[in-house]
């Protein structure tokens, strides 16, 4: 049997489990999916190869540790320096980023989008500030602290700390933190926020499942939204056709998973 897992912390809420196993069962592969509570992202190599597993998903606050972990790294995530999807084959432990084209695929009902505005720093901002630039939208970042924002610099886009960033008009607001998960926080200052949601014609919370502080003020702008369920459903199809080396087309992989939101 071929064991896979999802490392992150928090995990528990993870549906990762339901939407991989959904697809093992119908197409009756010998595998199983499950989750990885990981407090050290340091320790996710040593942690995988303890497990004997072929394949995982990484999320927050893991990536960047998941992209150090890799023997070998391929495709976008080269370029963002954020993996999550791990996939061991031949002795090797190879690295992706399914996140960056499950976003652009997620946004698509949206319309045309000329400006986004990132909120937050980590592997999920590098992964959609890069993706959203390939697909010809320009993309800011706002964070609360400085420390993470050097990438972004070094990548030529514009950054920005909350007490140095004036409201303006972006068509697409996005929250990539963690705010909301497990707490009752929103990812800035609520003034801020709802002067930029004045001004947008969308928004995207990345996290799934749950109506978040940032979802709750969305939707009483009356903008278009979405949470993460898109995303995460379309990086989860690419994720699972890396899983089983392209032995199965997403095509066949869609639809099982698709399903497994229904329950």
């Amino acid at each position: 049997m071929r064991l896979f897992s999802i490392f992150g912390d928090p995990v528990s809420h993870s549906r990762s489990p339901l939407m991989h196993n959904s697809v093992f069962n119908s197409l009756d592969i010998d595998a199983c999916y499950t989750r990885t509570e990981l407090k050290d992202g340091e320790k996710l190599r040593e942690v995988f190869l303890q497990k004997g597993l072929s394949g995982a998903n990484v999320t927050v606050p893991h990536k960047e540790a998941a992209f150090r972990a890799c023997d070998e790294v391929r495709g976008i995530a080269r370029t963002i320096q954020a993996v999550n999807t791990l996939v061991y084959q031949d002795g090797k432990l190879i690295g992706y980023n399914t996140d960056a084209e499950g976003f652009m695929r997620a946004i698509e009902s949206f319309g045309p989008i000329c400006t986004a505005l990132i909120i937050g720093a980590g592997g999920t901002a590098r992964a959609l500030s890069i993706a959203l630039r390939q697909g010809d939208i320009t993309p800011t970042v706002l964070n609360r602290s400085a420390n993470r924002l050097d990438y972004f610099k070094a990548e030529g886009i514009n950054t920005y700390l909350w007490e140095d960033f004036r409201a303006s008009s972006y068509d697409l607001i996005i929250n990539t933190t963690s705010a909301g998960l497990t707490d009752t926080e929103l990812p800035i200052p609520r003034s801020l926020l709802i002067e930029l949601l004045s001004q947008a014609k969308g928004a995207v919370d990345v996290i799934y499942g749950k109506e978040t502080p940032f979802l709750r003020e969305v939707k009483l702008s009356a903008l278009p939204y979405k949470d993460g369920s898109d995303m995460l459903l379309a990086q989860g199809v690419l994720a699972n056709y890396l899983f089983l080396n392209g032995e199965y087309p997403t095509e066949q992989i869609e639809p099982p998973m698709k399903y497994s939101f229904l329950l």
